[in-house]
């Protein structure tokens, strides 16, 4: 009697998706071995501890073999040696270069150099994420850096195209390439409560409008640059301060649109040349390298903190705000409608983000 069986031979390599975060938070195989039978997968698979240790043994292989392919993402779409699906390729690529909070706070705005380098040992105790994993974080943010400060076109574009990530993280990473290349300022103990996210939000809309890109697709490095002549032109904008009768007249213009509509409007028609100065001296000085790295700073200073002061609601800081920035087209001797404009229209959206009432 002759027996038939159907045999199916495959090679798809085979990716745990736990011990790959295992091996990503930079655990070493014991610990990752100890911290699997804690879970208590022997006990749901019936495995051995050895069987255990050698699974992770040749998961983390795999892992260490397909790292250089995630260096530069194509590779790994059109290299032969890994079968593996076009789903499980993104899912390597996304958590490859995926980073944690609390490590990208401590690196945002600095130089990405060897000097930073040298202080992930610090960064590492402070935020108890391993050594090994704020290495890896630190590589794939200078990795992106290098190789599109050069490029031609959208920031955001040239991260995807190269380094395939989703539209999400591909923008947080236009961010931190932003900060790093302008250096702006974000460790000052008055900032520390302003999350990446908020920091984030504010690069996307200084790309979009202070930078070279913002009004020449063809410029080199055009979203990784603030456009010079713009920062330049701001000074203009301190005649809305230092003409006291076009500033007479924009506090007139502005407290008669928020009569009562505003629940601070004693404090904000008392404090609003202030106010005003502030928002325009900040645009005047962004000509200097180092007011421009402490923009952040002197927002925080010049007007969340005032208003916070004051206590000011979110509400009533959207309303200013926007009256603000409006009633400046009313203002007959002002010729600069347009720089106001695109200065007032991103720092609105800043100022809204890093108010936290």
């Amino acid at each position: 009697m002759t027996s038939e069986l159907d045999i199916f031979v495959g090679n798809t390599t085979l990716i745990d998706e736990d011990v790959y975060r295992l091996w990503l938070d930079g655990y070493s195989v014991s610990d990752a071995v100890a911290l699997r039978v804690r879970s208590g997968i022997l006990e749901q698979t019936g495995a051995t501890a050895a069987v255990l240790q050698s699974d992770t043994m040749d998961h983390y292989r795999t892992f260490h073999m397909l790292e250089r392919l995630l260096h530069a993402p194509p590779k790994l779409l059109h290299q032969l040696i890994f079968q593996i699906p076009p789903s499980r390729q993104a899912l390597l690529i996304e958590r490859y270069y995926a980073f944690d909070e609390a490590f990208v706070r401590e690196v945002l705005g600095k130089k990405l150099s060897k000097g930073t380098k040298k202080d992930l040992d610090d960064i590492s105790t402070k935020t108890s994420i391993t050594l090994k994993s704020c290495r890896r974080q630190f590589d794939n943010f200078k990795r992106v850096f290098k190789v599109v400060e050069e490029m031609r076109g959208s920031l955001v574009d040239n991260i995807q195209q190269h380094f395939l990530l989703s539209d999400r993280l591909a923008r947080d990473y236009a961010a931190i390439v932003f900060f790093a290349n302008n250096r702006f300022e974000t460790g000052k103990k008055k900032l520390q409560y302003l999350s990446f996210g908020d920091f984030a939000f504010c690069a996307e809309l200084m790309i979009q409008n202070w930078t070279l890109g913002a009004v020449d697709s063809q410029v080199d490095d055009m979203d990784m640059d603030l456009d010079k002549e713009f920062l330049q032109d701001l000074k203009e904008l301190k005649v809305l301060v230092a003409d006291k009768d076009l500033l007479d007249l924009h506090k007139s213009l502005v407290c008669t649109a928020l009569r009562g509509k505003l629940g601070v409007f004693s404090e904000m028609e008392a404090n609003f040349k202030n106010l005003s100065r502030g928002l325009v001296n900040v645009a005047a000085k962004l000509t200097h390298n180092k007011d421009v790295r402490d923009l952040f700073v002197d927002l925080v200073e010049k007007f969340v903190e005032p208003c916070r002061s004051d206590h000011w609601p979110l509400s009533d800081v959207r309303l200013f705000l926007n009256q603000y920035s409006a009633s400046v087209h009313s203002l007959d001797g002002f010729r600069h409608q347009a720089l106001w404009d695109r200065y007032m229209g991103t720092l609105r959206g800043c100022l809204l983000r890093l108010y936290h009432d």
